[in-house]
Order: structure tokens, then sequence, then C-alpha cells
């Protein structure tokens, strides 16, 4: 692999015209499609096979009235008021009649004629019905509603909106993401002690972001994917962009310290080796993303592949534009005490010997000196950050969870106040009678709604609603507890067992479904799923470092490294957003189980961002060893040399991670800060402590490979030991321009 890669870093820095010019062109025409052609992003979460999502199915079939998307008008009166006031009525039927002109409506109820008022006569709600589904009604429309609430507000009414029409997308770009690659700069130049060379990384960055967040904008417009989609490509692809030209221009400045080293041979060494490591690196998280296609849930998949995508074109980046920008840069980037003039060689190779890192030197002899003490600290720590994660529960983001700055927030809180909590959980029974009797389908459903009714955790059953022909039949059921509640998961599966018996007795078919099953469906799903996954996770990790480090331990010790970081990830994400503490920091509207497929992504990222950090630092302790047979020495010298990079690699995911923290969206929010938290656990626990620890124990033992084993798995060479000696024609050759050519190449 280093002298493929030695190749092509030499040739992208000779032809660095031909390699930016491909990559302008490339992120020109991926601009053009995505922001031409681009599709819509859903923000529903539907799985195929789930009992919630085929009665959706069939409802959007057979009777597609009550399928449409909902708008919930809640309307509050102003103090001392009720909503039966004169001034009040006249207001909310002049909203009413609003709500009724915007396209798409095809029915609006009136809470006065269906009794949705709270008994204190305070706050009512009407609930807006279109004629296609919410994820189909145009922003347009969306505006026009928001507009047809004002007569209620001029009158002085409280009116927020809800239902699954206001869902708000999810947005990128605000000021929080803008300080985070802001801070990501800083950490740049701070490790590279050069501007310019803390330049290059974020903008080849944001070149691999721009190409795949475009593509991914595009292909929407054929792949249904939800909004949170281009979101992860957006902050996975960054974080990775940035960290992986970092290992290349931070490896190409430590070898131009050497005054005898020339630039393009530097280019191309740097590419052989940190290439290698981020060719290793960039396989797993591609690997580990594309996995989550192994759950089955198509919303996952997509996210998952678009996510891929991007870290692929973050490698090719790395391996290809960064040289060829290196190339462009040439002496600049040498450091000034290496430039002709500035101090003897002698001096350069003393300073050398003592500078790189001398924290990381004195932080690893520190870790081989007293593993046992490291490693008792640093695990037990990290099992208390994981205790929190026995009790994580699953579901899905509700509008209790939006910031409580917006509509969607306070509707929920006004319906919780006047209705009780598991107003905001109602549930659907949907009644397929087709192949029940037209005698007795009216009985059945009869039956069904009785069944209902008695049960203790039901507060209502609202009169079913039925088609034309009575064929199918759906109840609105309210729960008297809320959506994020134990007791409702309960009912659910209570219903499901017994409320549809009468149905499936007469020979029809009987559904649970509506937002609240749907959550439960899917986290479900994905717990089901999650063992084969974290299967494949694992399985993955070994096979790749095994190849990697030609070693047994050092694969066993990373993949036990990485569960630690998991789990305390995960239960550090159930402290703050689930347990409710912290909430004013973070800025959470309120404590509930964390969205579904966020334990799942969490993994499938962080395993991939974990083995980068793993790469990086553990293969300079393998070349060291390797050259010296000193084991101790090894792992000091690894420590010394890439200490710096991945603490800085570390510091810069967190910032851009952390940038998204702050972000309004709920899932979004979640997912910054789990795998903000997640990456600075790994780098600076797992990776930079534990890792040199266990090292240090195992010894001459970690770099062992049994000789048969030695002798199957093929030797792929990232430390570069297939690369040419430099001799004194290669450390004195210049740096060779593109040359131009008459005609065609």
């Amino acid at each position: 692999m280093a002298k493929r890669l030695y190749a092509l870093g030499r040739w992208a820095a000779h032809r660095r015209y031909r390699v930016l010019s491909m990559w302008v062109l490339l992120l020109a025409l991926a601009a053009g499609l995505g922001t031409a052609l681009g599709g819509k992003a859903t923000t529903e979460f539907s799985v195929p096979g789930i009992e919630s999502q085929q009665a959706q199915d069939l409802l959007k079939e057979k009777f597609p009235q009550a399928a449409g998307g909902t708008a919930r008008v809640v309307f509050a009166a102003p103090q001392g008021a009720k909503l039966s006031g004169e001034q009040e009525r006249r207001a909310i039927a002049a909203t009413l009649e609003e709500v009724a002109a915007v396209p798409g409506v095809v029915n609006v109820s009136d809470p006065a004629k269906t009794g949705a008022v709270s008994r204190d006569g305070t706050i009512g709600y009407a609930d807006a019905l279109f004629g296609k589904p919410a994820n189909s009604v145009p922003q347009s429309a969306k505006d026009r509603l928001a507009d047809a609430l004002d007569p209620a507000k001029k009158a002085g009414l409280e009116v927020e909106l809800g239902g699954t029409v206001s869902t708000p997308p999810a947005e990128v770009g605000g000021p929080a993401e803008v300080v985070g690659v802001v801070v990501a700069f800083v950490v740049l130049a701070l490790a590279l002690s050069s501007l310019v060379a803390a330049g290059l990384p974020l903008v080849t960055a944001l070149v691999g972001v721009g190409v795949g967040v475009m593509t991914v904008q595009f292909l929407s417009r054929f792949i249904e994917m939800t909004n949170t989609a281009t979101v992860l490509a957006l902050m996975i692809g960054l974080a990775v962009g940035i960290d992986y030209a970092l290992f290349i221009v931070s490896r190409h400045r430590e070898q131009l310290a050497d005054p005898e080293q020339d630039v393009p041979d530097s280019i191309a060494r740097a590419t052989a080796t940190a290439g290698s490591a981020v060719t290793f690196a960039g396989v797993t998280v591609i690997i580990a993303l594309a996995a989550l296609a192994t759950t089955g849930i198509p919303f996952l998949t997509v996210m998952g592949l678009a996510a891929a995508g991007t870290v692929l074109l973050a490698v090719l980046v790395a391996l290809t534009l960064v040289p060829a920008l290196l190339g462009f840069l040439g002496e600049r980037l040498r450091p000034k005490s290496a430039r002709p003039g500035a101090s003897s060689p002698r001096t350069q190779a003393s300073g050398r010997e003592r500078k790189p890192g001398s924290w990381g030197l004195a932080w690893g002899r520190l870790m081989t000196r007293f593993p046992v003490p490291v490693l008792a600290v640093s695990v037990l720590g990290l099992l208390a950050l994981a205790l929190p994660a026995a009790g994580l529960r699953l579901g899905l983001p509700s509008n209790e969870t939006q910031p409580a700055s917006t509509t969607q927030h306070k509707s929920y809180q006004l319906l919780t106040k006047g209705f009780g909590p598991g107003f905001n959980a109602t549930l659907v029974v949907v009644v397929d009678g087709t192949r029940v009797p037209t005698t007795q389908r009216a009985t059945v459903v009869e039956q069904v709604a009785e069944t209902v009714g008695k049960d203790p955790d039901i507060a209502t059953v609202a009169p079913p609603r039925a088609t034309e022909d009575g064929a199918i039949t759906v109840l609105g059921v309210v729960p008297k507890t809320g959506p994020d509640d134990q007791r409702t998961t309960d009912l659910v599966h209570r219903l499901r067992d017994q409320a549809v018996t009468p149905v499936t007795d007469a020979g029809g078919t009987a559904y649970v479904a509506g937002a609240t099953a749907a959550g439960i469906d899917v986290s479900a799903k994905l717990s089901s799923a999650l063992p084969l996954f974290v299967t494949i996770i694992v399985v993955l990790a070994l096979l790749l470092l095994m190849l990697a480090f030609r070693s047994i331990l050092v694969p066993l010790k990373a993949v036990l490294g990485f569960l630690l970081s998991i789990a305390a990830g995960i239960g550090t994400v159930v402290w703050v957003f689930q347990d409710g503490h912290l909430t004013g920091v973070f800025q959470v509207a309120a404590a509930a189980p964390i969205a579904c497929f966020v334990p799942v992504l969490l993994i499938g990222v962080l395993f991939g961002l974990a083995m980068d950090y793993e790469v990086f630092l553990v293969s300079r302790m393998r070349e060291h060893f390797h050259h010296h047979r000193d084991a101790r020495a090894a792992v000091e010298h690894g420590v010394e040399r890439s200490g710096r990079v991945v603490t800085a690699a570390a510091l810069i995911m967190a910032a851009v991670f952390g940038g998204f923290i702050f972000n309004h969206d709920p899932t979004v929010k979640t997912i910054g800060f789990a795998l903000t938290v997640g990456v600075l656990i790994d780098a600076f626990v797992v990776r930079l402590t534990i890792v040199p620890a266990v090292l240090s124990l195992l010894g001459r033992h970690a770099w062992a490979l049994p000789a048969w084993l030695d002798r199957a798995v093929p030797n792929v060479d990232i430390e570069g030991d297939s690369l040419p000696r430099r001799t004194t024609e290669t450390r004195k050759a210049p740096l060779a321009a593109e040359p131009v050519r008459a005609g065609k190449d």
C-alpha cells in the first residue's frame, strides 16, 4: 500500500494544477446539481414491516382522508377569560375560516362542536386535515397556515401550532456551527504552528464536504431520506476531512524539519505513511457506516450511506487534493528553524531529538511507568460514566423536545395542561374489515371500542370514522399517560394482544398505530438489530487492525477500549437528555427518551473515529518497534510523535460536533452531544491513556502474531518499509511544475 500511495502523492504534487482543476470542477458540478435539482428531505421516520407503518400504508391506500398530514391549532384564552366568550368565539371562527382557505386543507374541526375544549374552558384545539401526507405539504402552505392565525392573535388569544405538518426541519449553518469551525482553525494553527498550514485542512475539508453534501441533496430527489441525513453527512464529513488532512500535513511538516529533506519526496512519503493510516481509518469508518444497512431500517441505511459517501470523498481529498496543495505551497511549509541559514544541521538534529512534543514524551513515560494505577483509575471512571446507560429508554422525538421558544413545544405544553399528558400520546386503532361480512362490521367496531374503553390506562375513545363502505374504520384513543411513559408502551402492547381480538375472530385485521406506537415499533426494531450490528463492528475491527498491525492483542485491546468509550458515551447522553441533568446548559427543552437511532449512529460513527486515532497512534508505535525492537520505547515514541496530532484531531472533531449541540433540532442536538463526548472520551481516556498503559504491560507480546497466521495475513506496509530510500538526488530534487504539452496528453 505504501508504495502505491507514495506514487499517488508524488503524482498529485507533480500534476497539482490538474488535480486542483478536477476537484474545483467536481465541486461546481455537485453544487449545480444539488442546488438546481435537489430533492426535499422528509421529517418522518418510516420503517416498512412494523405494525404502525402497515396501518399508515393501509390508510393511504384505502382511506386517504385519514392518512393526510394534520395541523393542530391550539387556542388559549387570555388571563381571566374563556374560549366561550363572545369575542373569543368570533376570533376562533375567523381563524378557522382562514385555516380552511389554506391550499391543501380538506377539513377543519370546530372545538365548540367536537368538544375539544378543556374542562375549565380556557384551552381548545382544532385539527386541520390536509389531503396529502405531511411530508408532501409545501412550505408555501405552511407559511399561509401561520398567517391564518392572525385573527385569534389580534384578539388576545395565544395560538400555537402542533401536529405532523408543523414539524420543523433540521437546519445547519447557524452561529454555533461557525464557531466550531473557527475553534477548529485555532487548534490547527496551534498544532501546526503555521496559519498557512492551518488553513489547508479547512479548505480541503470544505471541498470534500461541499461535494458530498450537494451530492446527497441531489440524490434526495430520487431517494427518500430524512433531513438528518444531510446534517450527519456534513457533520461527519467536515470532522474527518479536517482530521485526515491534518494527519498528512503534520507528517509532511515533521519531515521538512530535516533541512535536507526535499519537498516532493516529503509529500510522497507523508501520503504513503500518514496516508496509509488515513486509508485504513477511512475504510473502517465507511464500512461501519455502511453496516447500518444491516438494521433493515431504510432511513437509517440512507443516513449511513450518505455519511459513508462523504467520508469516502474525505479520503480521496486527503490522498489527492492535499498533496497537490502541498505542492503549491512548496518550501513555505518548512519550519523556519529548518530553513537555510537558521542553524547548523547538527543543531537541527539535536533539537528534533528533544523537541517533538516534550509533553507527549513525558505523558508516554508516565503511562509506561505507572500502567496499573492508570488503568484502574481510567476504567473505573469510564464505568462510572456508563452507569446511567443501564436505564436507557428509546423513542422518537416529540414536540415536547423542540426548543422551548417554538410553537411546537408551546402547543404540546398547552395540550398537556388542558387535557392531560396522554393527549400528546394519542393512539389510532385501525380496523380493516375488508374480509369481515358487511353485516358484522359495525358490531365488530363496537366491540373493539368497548374493549379499548375498559382499559384502566385509557382516558377517552373518540367516535369511529369509517370509509363509505365501512370496510376501514379508525378510532382515536387517548391514554392517561404521556408518550414517553413506560405505562403507555405497556398499553400499546396490551391493546395489540387483547383489543383486536374481536376483529381477528371475525376474519379481519386490526392495527394499533399513531406516532407514539411508531416510536415504540421503531425502537423495538432497532433493539433487535443492535446485537448483529455490534457483532459486525467488532469482527470488522479485529480483522482490519490485525491486518494493519500484524497482531492479535492490539486489536483485542482496541475493541475493548471502543466498547468502554461507547458505554461511557451512551451513559453521559442518558444522564443529560433522558435524566434531565444540565438541561439549561445544553438548552434541552425537556428530558425524554433518547431518539431510538442515536445509539446505533453513535456506535457506527464513533467506532470509525476511534479507529482513526488507534491507527495513527499505534502505527507510530509499531513503526518504532519494527525498527528498534524495544517495546517500551516504542510506546513512548508513539505517544511523543503522535500525541500532539491526536490531541489536535480530537479537539477539532469535538469543536465541529460541539457546534451542533446548540442546533434547534433535538435529534441533531443529541447526535452532536453524543459524538462530542464520545470523541473526547475515546481520544483522551482510551487512546492516549489506556492504550499506552496496556501496551506497556503487554511488552513485546503486543506485537506478536502466530507464525501460521503471519504467513496467511498479507503485509499492507503502513509503516513505509517498502518505500525507496532517500538518496542525495532525491533530497535535492526540486518540485517540478506540471509540464505543459502541446496537443493531447
